[in-house]
């Protein structure tokens, strides 16, 4: 029987630690700041286009089914096709990478929105009529308040779509945190590789706790409702008389 491997004593450790001090505030927070700027702008792009193209699509009903094809055609065509595409026409700039992202976005958003102002009950917006609101007033004052929870929970989605996908633009040279998956793998040297995939997971639950807090924050009713809806019921009262 043979005896069972052991790994060599000059073995790569995992982590360098002394690494990550030395490039800490050079490679590393160049990185991070990249991948902010790729991941975020697309994100602010695609909710300025999802916001009146959803309230279209809720309004005319018939358009929405084609803007969803279309949409949902672009998600399914795979980043790295795209950023190769768009070299030839953007070259290597921030561009090739938040142009796709800012597609994606959209197959995320503008379900969103839909779905938020169909929730909407009638019942309110009847009663928004019946105080008098026009279709505009009625539209910024209650529909889209309430619609709000809804599009942050597809907001939260898209942004940590993107946080992801902005690393694959790595394989171009536009990767933010990415490069260090490239900077490893051409070394064959796991530090990098380990901190890159750290910082992303961060990021991605930094972001994600942010956006949850702001949703918290612009909807108080929904903590009223389910505060309401947990509470314990209160005690019926006693029979008078002696009913039973």
């Amino acid at each position: 029987m043979s005896p069972p491997l052991s790994a060599p004593a000059d073995a790569e450790p995992l982590i360098r630690w002394e690494w990550i001090e030395r490039n800490l505030s050079d490679d590393i927070a160049e990185g991070l700041r990249e991948h902010l700027i790729l991941s975020f702008t697309p994100v602010l792009l695609g909710l300025a286009v999802a916001l009146p193209l959803g309230i279209a699509c809720a309004r005319w009903r018939r358009v929405y089914p084609f803007v969803l094809a279309a949409t949902s055609v672009l998600y399914a065509i795979p980043a790295i096709a795209l950023f190769v595409v768009l070299v030839a026409f953007t070259g290597l700039t921030y561009s090739t990478v938040i142009v796709p992202l800012t597609l994606y976005t959209l197959s995320v958003l503008v379900p969103a929105v839909v779905d938020g102002l169909r929730s909407v009950p009638d019942q309110v917006r009847q009663s928004a009529v019946a105080m008098g609101f026009g279709p505009l007033r009625r539209l910024v004052r209650v529909e889209l308040p309430l619609a709000l929870g809804v599009v942050m929970a597809g907001l939260r989605v898209a942004t940590v779509s993107n946080i992801s996908l902005v690393s694959v633009g790595s394989l171009i040279g536009i990767g933010g945190l990415g490069d260090l998956f490239v900077t490893g793998l051409q070394r064959d040297f796991p530090t990098p590789i380990v901190v890159g995939i750290a910082s992303i997971i961060a990021l991605a639950l930094v972001a994600d706790v942010v956006l949850l807090a702001v949703q918290r924050a612009l909807t108080p009713w929904e903590r009223a409702g389910r505060g309401r809806s947990t509470a314990a019921p209160e005690p019926e009262p006693e029979p008078v008389g002696g009913e039973q």
